[in-house]
């Protein structure tokens, strides 16, 4: 294990990966560790125990993004692969991501613009160019049915319902189904990976902590696919504020009481929403923003979050809500002390310093 002084730069040893959900290792959700980094101090607790932690008055914000079955299997120059299905583009196409079936990167034939995959049912996905400069992982993909008139295009959501099973990753033991990535929050279909912050949330917690004062508000951002071994930026990603609760975070912060986000997705969606003047205000659309110790949260000032991998770009958003120094003292715990990784592992509490 090595944390870096400046940068947060770590090895992650196998077997602090969370390879099944918490239910499979005879866990209930909220069983989960939660570390919670607040005035300089850090507690270990359980995730049920989140109430002992938040006071009545603070604002719990979460994303009610549900997740979409996105990866679908395909071939490509009749070798087998898995597209993920990142996120929809308002003319029809699909921003996607070629995979190994194994969970890994595309290991297989060149990948260039004009690209045909085969999807199941006679679907075909034409790579139409890159989705970002300078990336060969996402594409932008128009869908057709092979044999069917020019210019048709496919309902991709349709086929991933008949085909489509969650996107997964090489450090799961096995496939897992749809079930084990709903969060009790989700409730607009759209993500292509689960907002997995608020997976440990059950609905008796939920009550308790409105019971104890503490207030709820969603956003809704759907996350894209993420990039577990090269860690680039977060993409583009769609996202809405209502003005409920942008009308709730302000009245929070103008209370004294604390706004939580539940993952970077809220973070994210949140902080793209903060105006010069302090407040936030209602919108909807796409967000670009990315987060650092250079650039601040300044709406969120706690955030709830699962571990990250070495070199994600999550790292920098942490770091602008809780400082660098709180961030690298609670990983480097959470290394010593046996913490899980990865969507199905355990959660952090940070409190900005």
């Amino acid at each position: 294990m090595t944390i870096g002084v400046e940068e947060l730069a770590f090895t992650l040893p196998d077997e602090l990966s969370a390879t099944r959900p918490p239910e499979a290792r005879g866990l209930a959700r909220d069983e989960v560790r939660l570390m919670v980094s607040d005035a300089g101090s850090l507690t270990h607790a359980r995730f049920r125990e989140l109430p002992s932690f938040l006071r009545p008055g603070d604002l719990v914000v979460v994303n009610n993004s549900a997740m979409l079955n996105a990866a679908v299997n395909a071939k490509y120059h009749g070798d087998p692969a898995v597209l993920h299905f990142s996120t929809w583009l308002d003319d029809g196409a699909w921003v996607v991501e070629l995979r190994d079936p194994h969970g890994v990167p595309w290991r297989g034939p060149f990948v260039k613009p004009g690209a045909h995959v085969h999807l199941p049912s006679q679907h075909l996905a034409v790579l139409r160019g890159r989705w970002l400069p300078g990336s060969d992982r996402l594409w932008v993909a128009d869908v057709t049915v092979e044999g069917a008139a020019a210019g048709g295009g496919a309902d991709v959501r349709e086929l991933l319902a008949r085909h489509g099973r969650p996107v997964t990753y090489s450090y799961l033991s096995e496939r897992w189904s749809a079930s084990y990535y709903r969060t009790v929050f989700g409730i607009q279909p759209g993500s292509a990976e689960m907002p997995s912050a608020g997976r440990p949330f059950t609905e008796a917690l939920v009550t308790e902590l409105v019971a104890g004062g503490v207030g709820f508000a969603p956003i809704t951002l759907h996350t894209g696919v993420s990039s577990p071994e090269s860690g680039e930026p977060p993409s583009p990603e769609r996202f809405e504020v209502p003005e409920m609760t942008a009308r709730l975070v302000n009245a929070t912060h103008a209370a004294g009481g604390r706004v939580v986000a539940v993952g970077t997705t809220v973070t994210r969606a949140l902080e793209s929403a903060y105006g010069a003047d302090g407040l936030v205000r209602p919108v909807s659309g796409w967000t670009e923003l990315v987060l650092s110790g250079e650039r601040p949260a300044r709406a969120v000032d706690g955030l709830i979050t699962g571990w990250h991998a070495p070199g994600a770009s999550h790292l920098h958003l942490l770091e602008s809500v809780a400082g660098a120094g709180v961030v690298r003292e609670a990983y480097r715990v959470a290394l010593e002390s046996g913490y899980l990784w990865h969507e199905f592992g355990d959660t952090a509490l940070l409190f900005r310093e």
